[in-house]
């Protein structure tokens, strides 16, 4: 069990019968009434994200999961294939279960969330940022660099994001996985 003063991002409930990840939430203290905290969670399930108030305080009741390193090695009609990077086994996750696929490449390292009584896995989540070269986007012209303005660009992985008007093709560059923007030219 856990209150409202232990939530933190990725933090995972057991919320009406299933299990939900914490992907946001703020501590409200309004000048009037008691204090609640307003979340956003993730049904690690089917992905859907709820928007759900709790009272400060309020008791709720935490999923034990394990954080395991896995490597993506492919994927097939089936899902994408993972090869945990300890005991070499594989595991093959259905497109739900894997969040901004779009922006993982083969052989990069992502962390699966396991429930710890079942040895189930529920997750992959890939790291705060990933390095990507463009394939393709629009030249630039020299001296576009004091506006903030974007374009779109296509990564490797064939991903669309918005990156700033100098960045050009075969230019590798790190991108913020939870929400497909640009973050720096890598050298």
């Amino acid at each position: 069990m856990a209150s409202t003063a232990d939530f933190r991002n990725g933090l995972v409930l057991n919320y009406n019968g299933e299990l939900h990840v914490i992907t946001e939430f703020q501590h409200v203290k309004p000048g009037k009434g008691p204090a609640f905290v307003r979340t956003k969670l993730r049904n690690i399930k089917t992905g859907r994200v709820i928007d759900n108030t709790f009272n400060a305080g309020v008791k709720v009741e935490t999923a034990r999961v394990e954080q395991r390193p896995h490597q993506f090695i492919y994927k097939d009609d089936y899902g994408f294939t993972f090869m945990d990077t300890s005991t070499f086994e594989q595991i093959v996750l259905p497109d739900a279960m894997v969040p901004f696929a779009d922006l993982m490449k083969e052989g990069q390292e992502v962390t699966i969330l396991m429930h710890a009584e079942t040895e189930q896995p529920l997750t992959a989540e890939l790291p705060t940022t990933v390095e990507l070269v463009v394939t393709y986007t629009e030249p630039g012209l020299k001296g576009d660099t004091a506006t903030n303005t974007l374009k779109p660009a296509t990564v490797e992985t064939g991903a669309r994001i918005q990156v700033p008007l100098f960045i050009d093709t075969d230019t590798k560059i790190r991108v913020k996985t939870s929400d497909y923007s640009y973050v720096e030219r890598v050298k």
